[in-house]
C-alpha cells in the first residue's frame, strides 16, 4: 500500500505511511487499538506527539496504560521503560456508519504547519469539496497542526509522495503564517470579488430606487395629511378641543432615521410595537431584568432579550449588527422605535435558551457545566472575538466583554451580546483591571491612557476564563488574579498542583485533565499581563484552545 518492496527497506525522514486498521464502535467512540512496544526509554508525549504524530493525546495515552495505578499529574513527566508495551487507542470513522454512499475507507489525516486541505486533495487526488463536505467544513477553512480530518476515500488508498510537507512546527505560541493559495483558489477569489462587486452595485441600486420612492410616497402623504388638516380645522366649532393624542405613523419627520436606511433593514428586521414589549416583560419588571437594561420576554411564544437604548444610538448598532453574522454572536432580531430620547428605543434580540454565562456557572450543582463544556465555550467566546477583530470592517472592539455579556445556547455553544453602539465605555473607578459602568473587565492601558485595541478584549477574555476554571465571580477587579499567583513560579512542582486544584471550581469533582487545566490557567494569566505587548495574540489563544475541543 505504500509502494514498499521490501521490509527491512529504510524510509526518508518526513515520508508519510498508511497504516491500515480495522475501525470498530468502542462505547461511544469509533477506535482501534494498536500495540505499540517502546523500544527505549521515553515519555507519553514523545510517543503520542513524536511517533503518532498527534493521532492520539498523551492524555489519552497515558488514561488508557497508566491511569488506575498513579496520578494525572504525572502525564508529562511519567517514564516508560524500554521494551514495554503499550495500548494506542487510535480514534477513526467507519464509512457505512458516517456517510454509506459509495465511500469504502476514511482515512485519519494528522496535519502539520504548512498543511492545508488543497494539499491533502492533491495527496489522495481527490477534490478538495469532498474534503469539505466529510468533515462539515466551509470554503476555504483554517486548519490547525496537531488536529486531524478525515479523507474520504472510494477505493484503496494511495498517496502521491512527490508532494512532500514542511518542517514540523516549534513549540510554544506561533504567529499566523499565510498559506500560498493555488491558481485555482486564486480564479474562485477572483470570481466572488466580481460577483461581490456587481451585487454590491444591485443592492445599491435598488436602496437609492427604495429610498427615492418612500420619499416620494412620504411627500404625498403630508400634502394629503395638510389638505385633510386645512378642512378640518375650517370645520371646528368654537370652544372645541384641541385634537390630541400618540401618532401612529412609523417614520415620524423629526426621526434621525433615513428613509434610504429604513430601505435597507426594512425586510431584515421586525419592527416591535411598545404594547409587546410591555407584556412580554410584564411592563419591565426585575424578574425579566437579565442585566442593566436588558430584559427577558416571550414575543409570539419565542424568548426573547430586550435591551432599552438611547433614541440617538439606534441607528449606530443596527449599523454595527449589519456587518456582523456569525455563530457566536447573538442575533438582532428587530427594533422598537421611540419617539425622542426620553421614552427611549427598544432593541429585540434572540434569546439562547440556557441564559448568561454566569448563571450557569453560579449553579453549576444544578445545570452541570462538566469540563469539556467549558473549554468549548472558551473557544467559542475566542472565535467569536477573533471574528469581530479579524473579519469584520472596520475592526470592532466589544470592550464590554464579561461572563453577564456571554450567553449560551441549548447546547452550550457560547454566543457574545453585542448591546452597545460604540466599542468603548465610560468607567467609574481607576482601578487597574477594573469592572467598566457596563459590566466588562477593562485593562490598564484603556483606564490609563485611554488605549482601545483588540489586546483590551483579550484581558477581559482572561478574566473570563478565570471564572470558567474557578467558578468564581471576580467582584473587586483582584481577587481572581491574586489567587493564580502561584502560577508565577514561586511554588514548587507538587505545591504548584495542588493550589491549582483548590483554585478550580470544586464543582468538577476532581473529573477533568489537570494538564488541560494547567495550561487554560497559565493562557489566563498571559491575557491578563499588565503590559499588552505580553499578552498572546487571539490567534496563539485560538491555537491553544482548538487542542482540547
Amino acid at each position: 500500500m505504500n509502494n514498499v518492496t521490501s521490509s527491512s527497506q529504510i524510509l526518508e525522514i518526513g515520508r508519510e505511511v498508511i497504516v491500515p486498521i480495522q475501525c470498530s464502535c468502542l462505547g461511544e467512540f469509533f477506535q482501534a487499538n494498536v500495540s505499540y512496544i517502546a523500544p527505549t526509554n521515553t515519555k507519553f508525549k514523545d510517543i503520542a506527539c513524536g511517533v503518532f504524530e498527534g493521532l492520539v493525546k498523551s492524555v489519552t495515552l497515558f488514561q488508557e496504560n497508566i491511569f488506575k495505578k498513579t496520578n494525572m499529574s504525572d502525564v508529562n513527566y511519567y517514564d516508560i521503560k524500554g521494551g514495554t508495551e503499550l495500548i494506542v487507542p487510535l480514534k477513526c470513522a467507519c464509512p457505512e456508519e458516517l456517510f454509506g454512499t459509495g465511500l469504502k475507507y476514511l482515512v485519519t489525516y494528522p496535519f502539520i504547519s504548512g498543511d492545508d486541505t488543497e494539499k491533502v486533495s492533491e495527496k489522495f487526488k481527490i477534490s478538495v469539496e469532498d474534503i469539505w463536505k466529510a468533515n462539515n467544513l466551509s470554503f476555504n477553512p483554517t486548519v490547525y497542526a496537531n488536529t486531524t480530518i478525515l479523507v474520504p476515500l472510494s477505493k484503496e488508498p494511495s498517496i502521491n509522495f512527490s508532494i512532500h510537507d514542511s518542517e514540523p512546527p516549534s513549540p510554544g505560541f506561533l504567529p499566523t503564517q499565510l498559506v500560498e493559495k493555488s491558481m485555482k483558489n486564486q480564479k474562485l477569489m477572483k470570481l466572488y470579488i466580481s460577483g461581490s462587486i456587481v451585487g454590491f452595485f444591485l443592492l445599491a441600486a435598488t436602496l437609492i430606487a427604495c429610498g427615492l420612492y418612500l420619499r416620494a410616497l412620504r411627500k404625498f402623504k403630508t400634502e394629503r395629511i395638510n389638505r385633510s388638516s386645512s378642512i378640518h380645522k375650517g370645520s371646528v366649532t368654537s370652544g372645541s378641543p384641541p385634537i390630541s393624542g400618540p401618532t401612529t405613523t412609523r417614520t415620524s419627520t423629526n426621526s434621525c432615521l433615513s428613509p434610504d436606511l429604513l430601505a435597507g433593514i426594512k425586510y431584515t428586521l421586525g419592527e416591535y410595537n411598545i404594547d409587546e414589549l410591555t407584556n412580554a416583560t410584564s411592563n419591565f419588571s426585575e424578574e425579566t431584568k437579565v442585566s442593566n437594561n436588558v430584559y427577558r420576554g416571550c414575543v409570539d411564544k419565542v424568548e426573547v432579550l430586550i435591551k432599552k437604548i438611547r433614541f440617538e444610538d439606534v441607528r449606530q448598532v443596527i449599523d454595527v449588527h449589519s456587518r456582523i453574522n456569525h455563530v457566536n454572536i447573538v442575533k438582532l432580531q428587530g427594533v422598537c422605535y421611540g419617539e425622542d430620547d426620553i421614552k427611549g428605543s427598544y432593541l429585540v434580540f434572540e434569546y439562547p435558551s440556557n441564559g448568561t454565562l454566569r448563571d450557569c456557572l453560579s449553579n453549576s450543582f444544578v445545570v452541570s457545566l462538566k469540563w469539556h463544556k467549558r473549554t468549548q465555550i472558551a473557544f467559542d467566546i475566542a472565535i467569536g472575538l477573533h471574528y469581530l477583530h479579524f473579519c469584520t470592517i472596520p475592526p470592532y472592539t466589544h470592550m464590554n466583554i464579561n461572563s453577564k455579556n456571554i450567553f449560551l445556547t441549548s447546547n452550550w455553544r457560547a454566543k457574545l451580546a453585542i448591546f452597545g453602539a460604540k466599542g468603548g465605555i465610560e468607567t467609574t473607578t481607576r482601578d487597574i483591571g477594573s469592572i467598566g459602568s457596563l459590566g466588562g473587565w477593562i485593562a490598564p492601558e484603556y483606564l490609563v491612557h485611554g488605549s482601545v485595541s483588540e489586546k483590551v478584549d483579550i484581558f477581559a477574555f482572561g478574566v473570563v476564563l478565570l471564572e470558567i476554571i474557578s467558578g468564581k465571580e471576580d467582584v473587586d477587579g483582584n481577587f481572581l488574579r491574586d489567587s493564580i499567583t502561584f502560577l508565577g513560579g514561586g511554588a514548587n512542582e507538587g505545591g504548584c498542583f495542588e493550589q491549582l486544584k483548590n483554585f478550580i471550581d470544586p464543582c468538577l469533582m476532581e473529573d477533568y485533565p489537570l494538564a488541560e487545566a494547567l495550561c487554560l490557567a497559565v493562557l489566563a494569566k498571559a491575557c491578563i499581563e499588565d503590559d499588552p505587548l505580553h499578552r498572546p495574540s487571539m490567534d496563539d489563544i485560538i491555537k491553544v484552545l482548538a487542542r482540547m475541543v
